[in-house]
């Protein structure tokens, strides 16, 4: 096996060269939420009598949720995220080098760039961008990914994640196999990395797949294989389902909980050797309740080292950003906290990614 060699690079400070070894840290974040929701009392009235506000609550855990207004479209909302980030940080739009736009296929117009027009409305002139698409492990993807581009190419010094989500849009709450998508909600989120930080450090990331669930769910009517007519036109805009409910349900029973597990132990041993004590703060996707409470007592968390986003719902791949936000702003996170973010997302995908915030 051949030597792991150490990424180094010369900072210059006040007309001394340090030789300090290369790091990528979370310059900051941004978020955008609608200002309107739906209530558990909402939702319960929608599945037609098949779910009742009390178990909406208690079961899955909504007791209100996002959804986007009128003028809240999928890269509209990425925007806003991208500028309240800018804005935090006080960073020059000009000085990113790369947008790795996070948002999802559902977005204003079908076939356009969403990371160009993100570029373009915050005034990012020098940056180049693409969209990149995990479902709702999007964004432990992406750090993963800018973290691995700071590193490779001395030419990119800053990365924007950011994107939109509303995909809740899609949910038919009559159908009796979508309760487990009854949560998904809109917003928009960023996070800005940039390589020689000594604070809020990334740290290691691992992602594992299951294809054999690659159309197990998805939005059935509307492309090429089931394209809209006439007559199905108002169906396919509520046709986001489980195309085959109990072969995804049999075997996300027998691997996600594992392969969940795995991803979180594979980041800390790939952060240095850590391990599950080691976590200070899990910032973890919208599921329900008894899952949730499961999760973070099987990895030895007290309920305030996490968030649980039942006043939001699942924003997609932007909940690992509403809960670092919601952490930092309730105190939970402090100077030194490793934050553990973990995702899963149709297809099946599931990811975990830890930061060292502060300068712990």
């Amino acid at each position: 096996m051949l030597p792991v060699l150490a990424v180094y690079t010369f900072a210059i400070k006040k007309g001394a060269t340090v030789l300090s070894k290369q790091t990528v840290g979370i310059l900051g974040y941004g978020l955008y939420l609608p200002e309107h929701y739906m209530t558990a009392a909402e939702i319960a009235a929608a599945t037609g009598g098949m779910w009742a506000e009390e178990a909406i609550v208690e079961k899955l855990g909504i007791v209100k949720k996002t959804i986007p207004g009128p003028d809240d479209g999928t890269q509209e909302m990425g925007v806003r995220a991208a500028q309240d980030a800018l804005r935090r940080t006080g960073l020059h739009p000009k000085e990113i080098d790369v947008i790795l736009c996070v948002g999802e296929e559902w977005k204003e117009y079908p076939l356009t760039t969403s990371a160009l027009y993100i570029q373009d409305k915050i005034g990012a002139v020098n940056a180049w961008g693409i969209d990149i698409a995990n479902r709702c492990c999007t964004t432990c993807t992406a750090i993963k990914m800018a973290k691995d581009m700071l590193l490779a190419d001395d030419e990119i010094d800053t990365i924007l994640i950011a994107g939109g989500y509303r995909n809740g849009d899609f949910v038919d709450y009559t159908d009796k196999n979508m309760s487990m998508m009854y949560n998904l909600a809109a917003g928009g989120g960023a996070l800005i990395l940039r390589k020689g930080m000594q604070q809020n450090l990334v740290l290691g990331s691992h992602i594992m797949g299951d294809g054999s669930l690659a159309r197990a769910a998805g939005v059935e009517i509307g492309g090429i294989n089931k394209p809209f007519t006439k007559d199905n036109i108002a169906e396919g805009y509520k046709s986001l389902r489980l195309m085959d409910a109990q072969r995804m349900k049999d075997r996300l029973n027998e691997v996600s909980v594992p392969n969940w597990y795995h991803c979180i132990d594979e980041s800390l041993r790939k952060s240095g050797g850590l391990t599950r004590k080691d976590i200070g703060y899990l910032a973890i996707l919208h599921f329900k309740r008894s899952q949730h409470v499961h999760m973070v007592a099987e990895l030895g968390l007290t309920p305030e080292q996490t968030t649980y986003l039942e006043d939001y719902g699942h924003v997609g791949q932007i909940d690992q950003i509403l809960s670092l936000c919601l952490g930092l702003e309730q105190g939970k996170i402090k100077d030194g906290t490793l934050v553990n973010m973990v995702a899963a997302g149709i297809g099946y995908v599931w990811a975990s990614t830890c930061v060292r915030w502060g300068k712990g």
